[in-house]
């Protein structure tokens, strides 16, 4: 379902308590990260910005003269300013402590508006209300992740993985499914490695061609109404060799030791330990080479991190991806992945498509 707007009233509602909370206590928060913007707003121009007041009769989105249409439709129920400059013509309004987001302005920006404002630095605000998605939000996940999968069955059934064709090939080719299913946009570049490449954790898909033998990882998602799908599947073309079962069977394992362990509450470090066990008892610990997963959400990659270098806990509603893998080099390498809901009674499986090994 589309976002509304009392969606997006209420998250801006949960950041007035957030700046309430805030030491020192803020009068308003600016908003400049155009993420923060859509997820606030429903706004989704290439120039705003979003001044969150105490008192919400002061809530204000600024842009420019191009999105005055836009604007209108998408955040009606804000008063909005048309301005070339969003952030001075939102702080000439505010008073008070003003936060503003110091990820996302630069120094130079802010050395411009300070003398508009008392400004204070904040860190993180927005993004650690998005950590927990509302129902909507689910949702469009849910809508993003089905027409991913729904693209990679169409690939398999069409035979577009196979020997002779090429990397790059089946990267376009799924793509395309993804569009011709709904998909607004890619998630994100598509990962086709094939052989020797599929060691490679984060390939680019060339004009290597596919050979009989080959272990086959495709790592993909579609873009649906600005929420993002993360998922990764590895065939392997022909039957597979002894070696190819093995580190596969390890992979699945472990992927299922990481989803059994999104609990709300429990620890990232440890989630990631989890699946990490698995692979380290099998002797391919120093194989996996990057941390478990991710948040997943109006951005491809957003808190919480779960991996050795994270911190924190789940929370109930979370999205995240579980992606463990074993990286041979000079031979290949096998990730499974899916993005799922933390859920209290277990996660909700977003990624739909099986974790069997498929030989093509």
């Amino acid at each position: 379902m589309p976002q509304t707007t009392a969606d997006h009233a209420r998250r801006r509602d949960r950041l007035r308590a957030a700046l309430a909370s805030h030491d020192p206590a803020l009068d308003a928060l600016l908003v400049t990260d155009l993420d923060n913007v859509r997820y606030l707003a429903g706004f989704t121009g290439s120039n705003g910005a979003l001044l969150i007041a105490a008192d919400p009769a002061r809530d204000a989105i600024a842009t420019d003269g191009r999105y005055l249409t836009q604007v209108a439709e998408q955040s009606g129920d804000l008063r909005a300013i048309i301005e070339r400059d969003v952030a001075k013509a939102l702080l000439a309004e505010a008073g008070g402590t003003v936060g503003f987001e110091a990820t996302a302005l630069s120094y130079a920006d802010h050395a411009r508006l300070a003398p508009e404002a008392h400004l204070v630095p904040t860190t993180r605000l927005v993004e650690t209300l998005r950590e927990v998605k509302d129902d909507g939000e689910i949702d469009l996940l849910r809508e993003a992740c089905a027409i991913s999968d729904r693209a990679l069955a169409e690939l398999v059934a069409e035979g577009a993985i196979r020997p002779g064709v090429t990397e790059a090939q089946v990267a376009r080719r799924l793509e395309n499914l993804m569009h011709e299913f709904g998909a607004e946009a890619v998630a994100f570049e598509t990962i086709v490695a094939a052989g020797a490449n599929s060691a490679i954790p984060h390939h680019r898909p060339t004009t290597a061609w596919l050979e009989a033998g080959d272990f086959v990882k495709i790592d993909f998602g579609a873009r649906y109404r600005g929420y993002h799908a993360d998922e990764t599947r590895t065939f392997v073309l022909g039957e597979p060799a002894a070696w190819q079962r093995e580190i596969y069977d390890v992979v699945r394992a472990a992927q299922a030791a990481g989803r059994e362990a999104l609990v709300p509450g429990a620890d990232v470090r440890e989630i990631d330990g989890a699946a990490r066990a698995v692979i380290e008892a099998a002797g391919y610990g120093e194989q996996f080479l990057h941390g478990l997963g991710h948040g997943v959400g109006v951005q491809i990659h957003e808190a919480p991190t779960l991996g050795k270098l994270g911190s924190g806990t789940l929370s109930d509603g979370a999205v995240v991806t579980v992606e463990p893998g074993v990286y041979l080099p000079g031979r290949g390498g096998v990730r499974i992945e899916d993005t799922l809901v933390v859920r209290a009674d277990g996660p909700e499986l977003l990624t739909r498509t099986t974790k069997d090994l498929i030989a093509l």
